[in-house]
This record gives structure tokens, C-alpha cells and sequence, in this order.
């Protein structure tokens, strides 16, 4: 099974992964972390400010937005969230002077570990942070929770494990209760558990159900209540402080950077003490006030980790060395005396001016060189200045504004790297893919191009080593690594651009030849506009791909073929519209977008026609299937077996997980039913996914083939007559089973909506199949009239009854599967923003988050649909096209050529995000629309990637062996064999 033409496209892997590597490291940086802490005496006055309080409860509710708790919320409100956490709102009207809300803006990405180390840290996060959302690693930064642990202070926790992986020590082990915390599935653990302990904490609700939904109201209800009752308990040196680490959008989701993602609230509280004066005298361009989308008045905000100082210096505790945040002037200002403020701002702005000439010294100091003049001039005036409230207010304003801005700079020389790596692999791609549709001896061909990206890499490995040690003291922020990588792709794709080049014969073809839909699709990543819409965009770009066949089919010599061809176009252009329905919206589209993947856009429960449709959808499309495959009589063999039974109670017990799931979460049962029908739909999952990957895969793999030998008694001096009943379509068809395997596992981690745009994709898949058969028909036809020797030309193509090689296969052909895997992602319940992540799917197989398991289910659930369908682009080359002659040369050169098609497709479009998002990296979306589209295109060709891989290696390479065994030694096999294809 393993190949030259296998080498080849591991080759095209490793040298993408380079390229994706080297852009990224330039592109998406991260800020180095200082390990220093604010050691300094707690007596000395320049430390620190004597303490106003002796304790802190510090609760937060994950996703608390700032509406839930505003006094003023927007319009039309909710019933739902809006005043049901009523407690901050009464409290501040009734006692001013000892409670204050704000509008608090938390730093993108919204993720739960990044919003953790900024309100203890004070520092900013870095866009790739992310990652590490699913496994948390412990903060090395100085934080407020170190400094209360360095004083001496027992920390008492309760809640979100996510706190336990960054601060492993730091809690006294006696008063530490953690919670399972990424769990969405699960409403109530971690907030029992917290309530059990006297301290509230709200988790998940909002993920899982949205906030438009009676639960949500429910749980707010309930932390309002604990609220109350741990006011009833607070004592005269205790300040009580909630916020939420974040916001949430119109569904419940958060990670990225839109207003309501950003959008958390934030109240403090002192029982007796007054916390405020609500007499100061505070000058305006020290308080900025923020309008909530929807509200009719502006409220009070503040940047998040302006908590951190302010905490550190209300608790007596010196500010974290990392600390970029600002002093809030209304907890220091007394009457009109800035005195104390001024104190504290003062203090502030010198711990973070200590802060930025340690970054100065550090290996990465050099990131400070553009705006290090404009920081010393700043802190200049911060020290020289009459009004020292305004001008230190001014200098740390400025320093985190300048970081902000500096932790977005990017390393050119990476970039450029990383965009020729991923060029230079492309022109090589499209090299051999051109050339193996023109050489006839492509075979040895073939063998000298895998030899020589072998012999090349080695090389350019060498070469990068040599090449880096001298270069090193000039050019900054390159790791030997880089060099070396970036040789042995360099070195390598040059080769096999030299190599294939000499058999290129540059032609001006039709226009049909050109992969128009390609080139839009690439260049259209300059227009923001476009990347917010590409999921309404791309229907269209799929429809235009199969225009040329339309017309090809209104041209058809034959009625036969006219029909088929229309027929199939049009029931392909029905699949593609009908899918075009299924929509999620990302905050830019609206408000001219209307969510329809789920009930509407701030609930994530299925559409009631969903619910309605799903089964029989489920259960009848292995027959769908099998109506297509007895088109060439090929639902014989293993087809036979797997159709009829194992495919249709693994695509219906998919679909009843996740109604089950709907109805735990709607509680259709009432809550105590909420056990059993989490371990039905467990079990459920599991029989699913076991099927498919024990019994399925085995048989594919035991007897792959989907045939049936007949044979007939032989007349007097007749030889016997065998008849090979699926013998056309003998490499397409066990190749469909192997596709059909991946897709179950795809399908059974996607939601019900999204189990329906499958099904549809699949039935669109399979039309197409056969409109490019029938296509290959037609110009096989039209070759023939046009030679001087049509029935020669007949007789041979009659022998083989391949049309394939006689017409080979076109990248026009290889496009509209490109375009239908995008298509199916979107229309999955998927968009380029981190907040579509479908966190669900998770937890189909586990109650709780569990390693490795539940992320390669998100994964499967989020680049799934873009694998399976890619995974199917062997079948352009493999159906309808008989095995013989032994061995099946053309069918193999087609399959390689389809498999490097579609990667070539899926680079291009990772060049087009790649050079808008580097050339637009200063445009002020770059880390709304340009960024996201990137990863998602770095990320869809990686499983582009994987999947021709499993589809050419594994797929084919099983299917050439079990086609050898069967025909490979059969005499006069072209004679005898019958091919049963439909006429």
C-alpha cells in the first residue's frame, strides 16, 4: 500500500506544516512572561498603601456580562437574565457610598485560562493563548494570589478546576474544593459545590443553552439568593468583590473579541466601611463611561485588569510585577483631595515603569524599540508634571496602550518565510499534478521525484544548519530550527519544480479549463467584507464550478446522457441550496443575518423541523446510497451487508444521542430524569462510534470488495462464462464504504441540524459523482466521432469501459468537492470566530472532560465536515471505473493527481488568507476577520492533508490489493468478465 506517489504527498505534508509553522511563529507572537515579583517592603510607603481591608471574598461568575447586573438594562430586556441578579443594582441605588458597578472591558480572547491570568496578573494576553484553554499550565507570573499567599494569607478556593492547573500551591489545601470546569453538559456540580461551601460561583449554563432560556433565569435566581446570604455574612474588613471573567454572545459562546464577549460586569462591595465617596471631586478625563449596546445611558467602565492594582493597594499588598492596569480613582479619591489617589497612582505608575525597563533588559526587549522613546518621554512627564493625577494617570494609560500595540508586532522575516515555504510547495504541487496528467511513463517518473525530495530535504537541512550560526546575530527572533526546516522545504520544492517543469507544455486551454472559482476564492481574502460572508459566498462559488457540466449536458449526443447529466446537476444545485439554509451568524452579519442551525440566535437548542426530520433522514439515507451504487450494479459484497443494517442503526442511535441530549438539557422530562438520559445517550454514543470502528472498518478491511461472481454452466465445447456483477464500479464502491465509515464518526459528533446538512452533502456528493461520470461519457463520445477511426476508438473504450482514460481527469472536476467541504463546515453550525466551537461535542462519549478523548471530538466535530469530504475526492477518480487492466495505472495516477487537487485548493486558499492577513496586518480587523481566517485555512489543509493521506495510503491501497487478489491472475480477464454497467 505504500507508494511512491504515498511519499510524495507526505512530502506535501511536512513541507505545509513548515510553511504553517514558520508564518505562524512571525504572525501570531507571544509575549515573553517575566518571572521577577514585586518583592518590596510592605512598610516602605513607596510599596504600597496601608491596608483598607483585612479580607477579600472574590467571586466569579463565568460569563457574568455587564447586563445581567446592570441598573440599566437594554432594550427590549429579557426575562431571562435582565434584573434577576438584582442584588448589586438595589444595593448600589440604596448605598452608594459602599457599592459601585462597572462596565468592565476584558482583553480578547475571552477564554477562561487568559481571562484568569489577567485578573491576577494585570498583563494582557497574546492571541494564541488560547491553546491552552483545554490544559491550563501554571502562571509563572507575579499575581495578586502570590502576593497574598507571599503575606501570609490563607487562601481559601472553591470552583473552576482551570484555577488549580495555573495556581497548583497557592491554596491552603484544607480550604481547596475544585470542580470538573470545562464540562458544559454539566449545569449544576461546580455551582452546588461552591454553594455547599458559602461561596457562589455560576458555570455554564450560558454555554450550554444560551441566555434567552428559562434555566439561565433559574441559576441567576439562585446566585442572587447565595448572593444575599453571603452579604448577611460579611464582616467590617471584608470586601466583596464579583465580576465575570468574561461575557458571553447572543448563543452563550465566548473566546473572541466581539462587544458582548467583552462586555463583563463587575461590582464591589463593603458591608459597613464606605468604599466610595460619592462627594469626590474627581476630574472627568479620569472616568470613562461606556454605553451598553441597546441601553439608553452610558455607565461607568473600567479596563479589567484595573482590579489589580486596585485590589493590591486596598489589601495592603504590593501591585504584581507584570501589572499593567490603572488604579480606579473612585476607590481612592476622598472629597476633594487627590492625595490618596495620588499615592496610589504614583506607586502604580512606578511598578509599571520597573515593569517595562525589565522587559527592556529581557531577551525580548528589543520588541520595545519603536515606542521606547515615546514610554521614556511619557514617564518623563509623569514625573514633572503640575497635575500629577492627570500625568501618571497619562503614562500608564500610555504604556498599556503602546503593549497593546507591540504585542501585535510581527516578525517580517518569519512571515516571509513561511509565505515562500507554503508558495514554493504549491508550484511544486501543481508541477507533478500537471505533469502526471501528461507523462505516460509516469510511474518511474514519479519514483525519481520521491527520491529527490528525500535526497533535496537532506540537503537543505544541512544548508539551513550552516546558514544559521552566521546569520543568528543579525536576524532576530530565528531559531536554528527555522533555518533548518525552512532549507529542507525550500531546497527540496525547488527541486521538484526543476524536475517537473521540463514536462510542462504551457497550453492556452478553454475557459472552462481555468479554476475560476479558485482564483476569486483566494483573492477575495483582501475584503473583510467577503470573509464575513464567505459562508453565504461559497454556494454561489459552488453552483458556478458545475456550470460547465450543465453545459456540457445540454450538448450530450445522447438523451441518455442529456438526462443524467441535467438530472444530477440539478438534484446537486437542490442538495447545495438546501444546505445554503443551514446558517450560524458571527457578530459582523448582523443584524441581516438570521440564525437557523438552531432555534434562533440566543437559545442553541434544534429547530423544531429538525427535530421532526432527523430520524427518518438518519435511517434512510444508507438506502439512498444504495440506490446510487445500483446504478452500476455495485451494492453487491460488503455494500450488501453494511447498507441494509449497520449503517442505518448507526446513523439513527447518532441522531437519538443527540435528541437525548436536547431533552436532558430542555429537561422535556423534568429534571430527574436528567441521569438516565445522560447514560442512554452515553451508551447510545459509544454502540455508535464501536460499530463503526470495530465491525464496520474490519469487514472493510477483511472484504472490501462489492461485487458478485456468477457463473454459468458451459454449453458443449463453450468455455464457462463468468459474470462479475459490480464490476464497473469495483474501485468506486468499496472506496464509498470506506468513506461511509469516516462519515459515521463525523456524523455521530454533529449536531442534529448539522446531521441533516451531512445527509444532504452526501446525497450532493453522489450526484456529482455522477454528472462527472456521465461528462467523461460525453467527451469520450465526442473524441470518438472526431477521430478518423470511431469504431477502433469504440471497440477499445467498449473493452475497458473507462472513460477515465481516455479523458483523464480535469481540476474542474477536483473543485466543486473543495467547495462542498467548505460548504458543509458552515453550514455544520461553524464559522471562522472561535465562539461557533461546538464545546457539546465533547461529551457525547464522557460526562466530564476527559484526555485525549474529548478534544479530538471537538476537533472531529469542527474540521470533520472539511476531512470527510475532502477524504472523498479518491472517488473522482475511482467511480465508475473498472479494475482492469491489472494493474489499474490510470485509475492510481487519477487518484493522486485528485488527491494533490484538492490539497492545492485548500493552499491556495491558506496563501490568499495568509498574504491578506500579513499585508493587512496593521488593518483594524486583523484580529477579528484576518487572523481567525488564517488559523481556520492553516487548519482545514492540515486536515485536508490528513485526509488524502488516510484516502490514498490506506483507502486506494487496501482497495489495489483486494482488486489484485480478485483479478490479478485471471487470464483473458477482459474477455470474460462481464461489466454490468448500466446502459
Amino acid at each position: 500500500m505504500w507508494s511512491r506517489g504515498a511519499q510524495f504527498i507526505c512530502w506535501v505534508f511536512a513541507v505545509h506544516l513548515i510553511g504553517i509553522w514558520l508564518f505562524t511563529r512571525g504572525f501570531l507572537l507571544t509575549r515573553l512572561a517575566l518571572s521577577e515579583v514585586n518583592s518590596c517592603d510592605v512598610s516602605d510607603p513607596n510599596c504600597t498603601l496601608s491596608p483598607s481591608y483585612k479580607r477579600m471574598v472574590f467571586l466569579i461568575i463565568d460569563a457574568l456580562r455587564f447586563d445581567f447586573i446592570s441598573p440599566d438594562p437594554p432594550l427590549p430586556s429579557s426575562p431571562y437574565y435582565h434584573n434577576v441578579l438584582s442584588l448589586p443594582a438595589e444595593l448600589t441605588k440604596a448605598q452608594p457610598d459602599r457599592s459601585i458597578i462597572y462596565y468592565a472591558f476584558p482583553d480578547p480572547p475571552t477564554t477562561t485560562l487568559q481571562r484568569i491570568k489577567g485578573i491576577t496578573t494585570g498583563s494582557l494576553p497574546t492571541f494564541v493563548d488560547m491553546g491552552s484553554n483545554f490544559g491550563g499550565s501554571s502562571i509563572l507570573e507575579d499575581s495578586l494570589i502570590r502576593q497574598l499567599y507571599e503575606a501570609g494569607k490563607q487562601i481559601a478556593f472553591m470552583g473552576d478546576d482551570t484555577w488549580m492547573s495555573v495556581f497548583p500551591t497557592s491554596f491552603a489545601p484544607n480550604m481547596t474544593f475544585p470542580y470538573d470546569s470545562f464540562n458544559v453538559e454539566d449545569l449544576h456540580s461546580v455551582d452546588e459545590g461552591v454553594i455547599r461551601h458559602l461561596l457562589p460561583l455560576l458555570h455554564h449554563v450560558g454555554h450550554r443553552l444560551g441566555p434567552d432560556h428559562p434555566t439561565m433565569q433559574a441559576k441567576l435566581q439562585q446566585m442572587d439568593n447565595v448572593l444575599r446570604e453571603t452579604v448577611e455574612l460579611l464582616d467590617d474588613d471584608t470586601l466583596l468583590v464579583l465580576l465575570g471573567d468574561h461575557g458571553m454572545d447572543r448563543k452563550g459562546d465566548h473566546g473572541g473579541d466581539g462587544e458582548l464577549e467583552t462586555s463583563a460586569g463587575l461590582w464591589l462591595y463593603s458591608k459597613t466601611r464606605p468604599l466610595v465617596d460619592p462627594q469626590a471631586d474627581i476630574p472627568a478625563h479620569l472616568l470613562t463611561n461606556r454605553t451598553y449596546p441597546g441601553a439608553s445611558t452610558a455607565h461607568r467602565s473600567v479596563q479589567q485588569i484595573d482590579l489589580v492594582p486596585s485590589l493590591s493597594l486596598l489589601l495592603g499588598l504590593p501591585i504584581p510585577f507584570n501589572n499593567l492596569g490603572t488604579v480606579i480613582p473612585e476607590l481612592f479619591w476622598t472629597g476633594k483631595q487627590a492625595t490618596s489617589f495620588e499615592h496610589a497612582l504614583r506607586t502604580n505608575a512606578a511598578q509599571v515603569k520597573r515593569y517595562l525597563d525589565a522587559y527592556r533588559l529581557s531577551p525580548a526587549g528589543s520588541e520595545l524599540d519603536s515606542a521606547w522613546k515615546d514610554i521614556q518621554s511619557a514617564w518623563q512627564g509623569a514625573m514633572e508634571g503640575q497635575v500629577p493625577a492627570l500625568t501618571m494617570n497619562m503614562f500608564t494609560r500610555y504604556a498599556l496602550e503602546a503593549c497593546r500595540m507591540l504585542w501585535a508586532q510581527f516578525n517580517i522575516t518569519l512571515i516571509g518565510l513561511g509565505l515562500t515555504t507554503l508558495l514554493s510547495s504549491s508550484l511544486a504541487t501543481f508541477a507533478v499534478y500537471d505533469s502526471l496528467g501528461r507523462i505516460v511513463q509516469w510511474e518511474p517518473w514519479l519514483d525519481r521525484i520521491a527520491s529527490m525530495t528525500l535526497r533535496w530535504s537532506g540537503i537543505g537541512t544541512v544548508s539551513g544548519l550552516v546558514v544559521a550560526f552566521p546569520l543568528r546575530p543579525y536576524v532576530k527572533d530565528v531559531a536554528i530550527f527555522d533555518y533548518v526546516a525552512f532549507g529542507a522545504a525550500i531546497a527540496s520544492s525547488f527541486a521538484v519544480i526543476k524536475q517537473a517543469l521540463p514536462a510542462r507544455r504551457l497550453e492556452i486551454g478553454s475557459i472552462s479549463s481555468i479554476p475560476l472559482p479558485l482564483v476569486l476564492h483566494t483573492l477575495s481574502f483582501m475584503s473583510n467584507s467577503y470573509t464575513f460572508w464567505e459562508d453565504h459566498v461559497i454556494p454561489y462559488l459552488l453552483l458556478t464550478s458545475i456550470a460547465p457540466f450543465v453545459l456540457t449536458g445540454f450538448t450530450a449526443p445522447t438523451p441518455r446522457l442529456r438526462t443524467r447529466i441535467l438530472f444530477f446537476s440539478s438534484l446537486f444545485a437542490v442538495c447545495v441550496r438546501l444546505i445554503a439554509i443551514s446558517t450560524v451568524c458571527r457578530e459582523e452579519q448582523q443584524p441581516y443575518c438570521h440564525v437557523t442551525f438552531f432555534s434562533g440566535s440566543t437559545i442553541t437548542t434544534p429547530p423544531g423541523l429538525i427535530l421532526a426530520i432527523v430520524v427518518p433522514i438518519a435511517f434512510g439515507l444508507p438506502s439512498a446510497i444504495r440506490q446510487y451504487l445500483k446504478i452500476s450494479k455495485s451494492d453487491q459484497g460488503l455494500a450488501n451487508i453494511l447498507l441494509p443494517t449497520i449503517f442505518p442503526s448507526v446513523l439513527t442511535s447518532s441522531s437519538f444521542v443527540w435528541i437525548l441530549e436536547w431533552m436532558e438539557s430542555s429537561e422535556v422530562l423534568g429534571p430527574s430524569c436528567s441521569g438516565a438520559l445522560r447514560l442512554t445517550r452515553t451508551t447510545l454514543a459509544w454502540l455508535s462510534i464501536g460499530t463503526i470502528l470495530v465491525v464496520a472498518l474490519t469487514l472493510w478491511w477483511l472484504i472490501p470488495l462489492c461485487i458478485k461472481v456468477e457463473t454459468s454452466e458451459p454449453a458443449a465445447n463453450e468455455r464457462r462464462e463468468v459474470t462479475i456483477i459490480g464490476f464497473a464500479n469495483a474501485l468506486g464502491s468499496p472506496y464509498l464504504i470506506f468513506w461511509l465509515i469516516f462519515f459515521s464518526l463525523v456524523f455521530t459528533t454533529t449536531q442534529l441540524a448539522g446531521q441533516v446538512i451531512l445527509a444532504l452533502a452526501t446525497v450532493a456528493l453522489l450526484s456529482f459523482l455522477e454528472v462527472v461520470d456521465s461528462v467523461r461519457d460525453v467527451r469520450a463520445l465526442n473524441l470518438a466521432f472526431s477521430s478518423s477511426k470511431p469504431s477502433e476508438f469504440l471497440a477499445q473504450s467498449q473493452e475497458t469501459r473507462s472513460t477515465l482514460s481516455t479523458v483523464g481527469l480535469r481540476f474542474s472536476e477536483v473543485t466543486p468537492i473543495a467547495l462542498l467541504a467548505l460548504q458543509v463546515f458552515f453550514g455544520t453550525g461553524h464559522q471562522a470566530v472561535i465562539s461557533t466551537i461546538q464545546w457539546k461535542s465533547a461529551f457525547i462519549l464522557t460526562s466530564s472532560l476527559t484526555y485525549p478523548l474529548s478534544p479530538l471530538l471537538v476537533i472531529l466535530n469542527s474540521l470533520g465536515p472539511v476531512f470527510v469530504f475532502a477524504l472523498a475526492v479518491p472517488l473522482i477518480a475511482t467511480w465508475n471505473t473498472p479494475p482492469l487492466p491489472y494493474p489499474p495505472s490510470t485509475a492510481q495516477n487519477a487518484t493522486l493527481r485528485a488527491c494533490l487537487g484538492i490539497s492545492l485548493y485548500f493552499t491556495s486558499l491558506l496563501l490568499g488568507s495568509a498574504i491578506s492577513s500579513a499585508w493587512l496586518r496593521r488593518h483594524l480587523m486583523v484580529w477579528k476577520v484576518f487572523a481567525p481566517r488564517f488559523m481556520l485555512a492553516a487548519l482545514c489543509l492540515v486536515a485536508v492533508d490528513v485526509a488524502v493521506i488516510v484516502g490514498y495510503v490506506i483507502g486506494f491501497g487496501r482497495i489495489s490489493v483486494a482488486v489484485g487478489r480478485v483479478f490479478g491472475s485471471m487470464p483473458g480477464a477482459n474477455d470474460a468478465a462481464k461489466a454490468r454497467k448500466s446502459q
